[in-house]
């Protein structure tokens, strides 16, 4: 009610607030010109977490840190409403400049997930840099990881539900169409669409 009444002061003066409990309980680095229009859900064990400058969070956001994983987050980024991101093992998950990021999107980082600069991703994004192995002599709870990168290199547009598995290079300025799954590298400036995606 508050924001509605005071348009986006009540959300600066709100933002000031979580900057502040991020600095200095977290010891998050947050740089200057930081918005927040929700609440963060913080589930750590390091302050492995770097927020760049100009950085919109434009509803609540799930950060999360196993082991050493780490959080980059570069400037004059904005990330919509409801996402998740969850950095384990030596995992990275790093947002290059001036990127967007749609609502509801989940990235889970058992390995580095690196996205280049000025990237588009539409609402409902799953990048996984792990999976579950798959064994006959033990259930499914009881097996482990494995893990590979994904890179998504400047100037993609990833569209709605689109799935990016382990181990795939999104190429510079390639287009993934809506509910694709990518399982392979794309190529400079293509459009792929479909399960796998061509």
């Amino acid at each position: 009610l508050l924001a509605l009444i005071t348009f986006n002061y009540f959300w600066k003066f709100y933002s000031h607030i979580i900057k502040f409990i991020l600095s200095y309980l977290y010891k998050f680095k947050v740089g200057k010109n930081f918005f927040c229009a929700g609440t963060p859900k913080i589930f750590v064990n390091s302050n492995k977490i770097i927020i760049g400058d100009n950085v919109e969070i434009m509803g609540d956001i799930d950060l999360r840190l196993r082991e050493n994983g780490e959080i980059i987050i570069g400037n004059n980024v904005r990330i919509d409403h409801d996402c998740r991101f969850v950095a384990a093992k030596n995992g990275k998950i790093i947002i290059g400049d001036n990127s967007y990021i749609g609502s509801n999107s989940i990235w889970n980082s058992g390995e580095d997930i690196i996205v280049g600069k000025k990237c588009l991703f539409s609402s409902w994004t799953s990048l996984n840099a792990n999976d579950h192995s798959i064994s006959r002599d033990k259930y499914v709870r009881d097996q482990g990881f494995v893990y590979n990168k994904i890179i998504i290199e400047d100037d993609c547009f990833v569209g709605t539900n689109v799935s990016v598995h382990k181990g795939t290079t999104v190429k510079k300025g390639s287009i993934i169409g809506s509910n694709s799954v990518v399982t392979k590298d794309t190529t400079e400036y293509s459009i792929n669409i479909g399960i796998p995606s061509k």
